[in-house]
């Protein structure tokens, strides 16, 4: 019988205002050089989250080859693209930070303190561990943790993303998606209390519920090696009633729009979802392209309203200047492709 399987996250969904100067910024701070795809096309299919309406739309899928996930960078063309109409709260539900992965996090900080980047201190999880938190110049909140697994050494300072904060009303309903069927099923600390290293957030005072989640099995798939290991923290608030992030406002506004998750087994991740209390609220049903790439896609809803989207890649451009694109409908899905096929995908550097 065949399975559903769970790649690894593929990409964080970013909505800009301008994407050639945010994709410029992720490039210098966070090595994001790699482009995978660019498509400037309507998005047809996600009605339900832009008003009913298509939308013109500008979109850039970005990685970096020290590994972990991508980011599609996601521009309106034809509206202007709204930030969240009110303060953000530690708590509040939704994408709150995304995780980035840094081999040597003072060095990482003293070189985004020289250039005048907008960093916490170094703070300390409820393990112990050290990381800081960096604001980019649109608002959007990045969590620098320590991560020692490397797809390919480019001495850069730090990888991609490995994992993000959400806020969530319930943990447990929300570990029926993110534990179950996201395959998140081991817990690293489950912890309750008024956190230091939060206290510089507005409503860091409150009590919290923090839980955070790592998959015991290691990742299949074509591209597993270059996301590598992932983490998803879970945010629970006391005391106040969080608010929606994204309440009142447009799938591709400003912000972090969705979480995305490289899968294989379309069909049975849909009857799982389904089963489970996670019904698909968007299927492209066939493969769909997005410039060179093309795969089939969906997007489900967490217990809050977070959207988290699936893709089955069918193909994926490697070297774009001589046209070679990798069928991936043809290969074993549960197998890695060898090391030498994704150092390839250099090719499609872009620079600053």
């Amino acid at each position: 019988m065949k399975k559903k399987i769970i790649c690894g996250i593929q990409q964080i969904g970013i909505g800009v205002s301008n994407i050639k100067e945010a994709w410029k910024w992720y490039r210098e701070y966070f090595g994001m050089d790699i482009r995978i795809f660019e498509d400037k096309s309507v998005a047809n299919l996600m009605l339900p989250y832009t008003g009913g309406q298509p939308q013109k739309r500008h979109a850039v899928l970005a990685a970096n080859l020290q590994g972990g996930a991508g980011f599609e960078i996601w521009q309106y063309t034809q509206r202007t693209p709204e930030g969240p109409k009110f303060e953000i709260n530690i708590g509040d539900l939704g994408i709150f930070a995304v995780k980035i992965k840094s081999k040597d996090i003072k060095a990482t900080y003293k070189s985004f303190k020289s250039k005048n980047l907008n960093v916490s201190e170094i703070l300390k999880d409820p393990i112990g561990f050290e990381y800081f938190f960096v604001t980019d110049p649109y608002r959007n909140i990045f969590q620098i943790v320590n991560d020692l697994d490397y797809f390919k050494n480019e001495k850069k300072l730090t990888g991609a993303a490995n994992g993000a904060i959400i806020g969530v009303t319930d943990i447990e309903k929300s570990k029926i998606l993110y534990s179950d069927i996201l395959e998140y099923d081991k817990v690293i600390y489950d912890k309750e209390q008024i956190f230091d290293d939060f206290s510089l957030f507005p409503g860091g005072y409150f009590k919290l519920r923090r839980v955070l989640l790592k998959h015991s099995r290691q990742r299949k798939g074509a591209f597993c090696q270059l996301y590598g290991p992932s983490i998803i923290e879970l945010i629970k608030v006391s005391g106040r009633k969080p608010k929606r992030i994204y309440e009142n406002r447009y799938w591709g506004d400003l912000g972090f729009i969705h979480l995305c998750f490289d899968i294989v087994g379309m069909n049975e991740l849909h009857e799982e979802c389904k089963e489970k209390g996670f019904p698909f609220k968007v299927d492209s049903s066939k493969s769909f392209n997005m410039g060179e790439a093309a795969g089939h896609f969906s997007y489900v809803e967490d217990p809050d309203g977070t959207l988290i989207e699936f893709v089955e890649t069918h193909k994926v451009p490697i070297i774009k200047k001589i046209g070679w694109t990798l069928n991936l409908k043809k290969r074993n899905p549960e197998k890695a492709l060898p090391n030498w096929i994704i150092k390839t995908l250099r090719f499609n550097r872009i620079k600053n």
